[in-house]
Formats: C-alpha cells, structure tokens, sequence
C-alpha cells in the first residue's frame, strides 16, 4: 500500500471514529440539553440520568480514540488543531469533566440543593460541549490563519464569527433532538408522552437551523461544495440526509421511535461526512495560504507507523465494537431505578 493510499485509509478511518462518537456521545450530550426541562421530578430527573448512566463512559471511548489515531497518524494537525483550539478545548475539557462528575455525585445525597446544583452542571456541561463542537466545525470550514510550520497565527476570538456560531447552535439543536428520540424510547408513562412534544419542537429548531447553516455555507463558504462539480456522486450524500431528514417526524408521527433514532443517527454521519468532504484533503485548511494548510499527505507519520496502526485496528477495533455492542445489548429496554442507580 502506496503513502498516498494509507493516508486516505487513515482520513476514512478517522471519520468512523468521529461519526461513531457524534452519535454515541451525541444523544448523551442532548439528554443533559433536555435534562433540566423535560423532567418534572427528581424522580423523573434520575430516570433522566440513568437513561444514559451506564453508557456514557463507553461512548466517550470513541472520542478518545479519535484523538489518539490523530496524534498518532497525523502529528502535524494534531498539533496545529490543539494550538489552535488550545481555550476551546480546555473549555470543552471542563464542560466534559462537569458533566461526568454531575451523574457520579447527584444522588450521593438526598438534598434538593445539593441536587439541583449538580442538575445545573450537568446541563452547562453538556450544552457547553456540543456548543463548543459546532463552533470548531464552522471555525476549520471556514480555515484557519496558519504560518508555513502550521502555527495557528490569530487568537480565540478570530474563531468566533456569525458562521461558527451558527453552527454551533445548530449542533446543540441537532443533538437535543437526538437525545430527545432516544430519551423517549428508553423512558415510558408521563415523561416518555412529555417527550413527544419535546421531540417535534427540537425537530423544527433543528430544521430551521439547517437551512441557515446550510444556505449560509453553500453561498459564503467556497470549501462547501468545492469537490461536488468534480465528483457529482458526492450529491447522493446530502439527498440521503435530506430523505433521513424528512423521515424523522414521519416515524414519530406514526409512533414508530426506533425508525426516527436511526434516522437521527443517518443524519449525524451524513453531515459528518459532508464537513469530511468539505475540507478533503486538509485537515486544518490555512485561509491566509493554501499552501500553508496541513493536509493528510503533508501533515501523515511514516508509512511504517501508518501500517503498524491498521494492524493495531485491526486488532482493537473488533474488540471496541463487541463492547459497545454487549453494553448496549445489556442495558436494552426500558430505564428502571434501583438501589445501584444514580
């Protein structure tokens, strides 16, 4: 296998991951979206909790492996990014950490105040990530000023623009509305009828952020479409997400959930896959000189080390998806409380 070649693998290998963990991940950030207003009680609040309880560490595997595979395999972006986005993520750090320690450490005391502290960090740290997610996606589509070393050469504020920002929001809604289609098949009674309401009106916040986001970056940001006219299969892409788009309020509609989450999960990996398609082959694209960008074949490790990291997924991958699958086979059907619960 050619350099060139295992660069690719490695870019399509990196997606997986990142539409791996955009799904997994992203319905445990939208039930901490919803947490604090779909839930009446603080009974209601731990079925809210618990939904996710068993599952969430493992999904953050994935983010986990993401960043390692890019440290490893493209050292070069690895820096440049961490340089670049070095507050965000310090933020995105914390806001991560709060939400973990909010679901270890809520129930370990019956106090309403205790507990409604704990509520309100679960919230901020969960909205705060998904923010935070979007704003750096609409930040590297736009491109980054870089040195020719790939020294990110403006600072945090540089970052922060209407698009970015925009696509942050409509990141948060998308996975409100992800974590509200699986809140509601993993709940039943009262709170799971709540979350029918909560369902539509995230599905329409969502919708109507796509088309700004999507107008915005089909008129204003050249990297959107710029492979479109040279591959035009890449167009089947956003039809099929369109299709998943619409099918969303027709299996709620027809009461029919399970249809509406895979829908939700078609639609997350689509539009992963269309930021992928956008900035191909960067990896951090330099707006300042497109010579300076960092690219999967400038940015790449040695061969050797690209080879020896297929043969170590080759090993581990296997191992991460019969884990992920045995968790969720084991925690299927409907949350219950007991004693061992959050």
């Amino acid at each position: 296998m050619n350099p060139e070649l295992l660069s690719i693998t490695w870019f399509i290998l990196l997606n997986v991951l990142l539409i791996g963990y955009a799904i997994l991940d992203g319905f445990d950030l939208g039930v901490g979206i919803l947490h604090p207003f779909v839930a009446r009680s603080d009974n209601e609040r731990r079925l809210v909790m618990n939904s996710i309880g068993p599952l969430w560490d493992g999904n953050e595997v994935w983010l986990v492996t993401f960043g390692g595979a890019l440290f490893a395999m493209f050292p070069d972006a690895y820096a440049s990014i961490f340089s670049a986005f070095y507050l965000p993520f310090v933020l995105l750090l914390f806001a991560l950490i709060f939400r973990a320690v909010s679901l270890e450490f809520r129930s370990k005391k019956v106090s309403a105040v205790w507990r409604t502290f704990w509520d309100i960090l679960f919230f901020i740290g969960s909205t705060l990530a998904a923010l935070l997610f979007g704003v750096a996606i609409g930040a590297l589509m736009q491109g980054l000023e870089l040195s020719e070393r790939g020294d990110y050469l403006g600072t945090f504020w540089d970052m922060i623009s209407g698009f970015s920002l925009a696509v942050g929001f409509f990141t948060v809604s998308l996975l409100a509305m992800h974590g509200a289609i699986y809140l509601y098949l993993k709940t039943e009674g009262p709170l799971q009828q709540r979350l029918l309401g909560w369902m539509k009106g995230t599905f329409y916040v969502y919708v109507s952020l796509f088309i700004l986001v999507t107008a915005w970056s089909t008129f204003f940001i050249p990297a959107s479409l710029q492979h479109f006219s040279s591959y035009p299969v890449l167009w089947v892409v956003p039809l099929l997400n369109v299709l998943a788009i619409a099918n969303i309020p027709r299996a709620i509609q027809q009461e029919r959930p399970f249809y509406a989450f895979i829908s939700s999960c078609c639609t997350i990996a689509a539009l992963v896959f269309l930021f992928s398609a956008a900035i191909f082959p960067d990896l951090v694209p330099a707006v300042n000189n497109a010579a300076h960008s960092i690219t999967i074949f400038n940015g790449a490790s040695s061969p050797l080390t690209l080879k020896i990291g297929l043969v170590i997924v080759a090993i581990g991958m296997p191992l991460v998806l019969s884990y992920t699958v045995l968790i969720y086979w084991t925690f299927r059907g409907k949350v219950q409380l007991d004693e061992h619960s959050y």
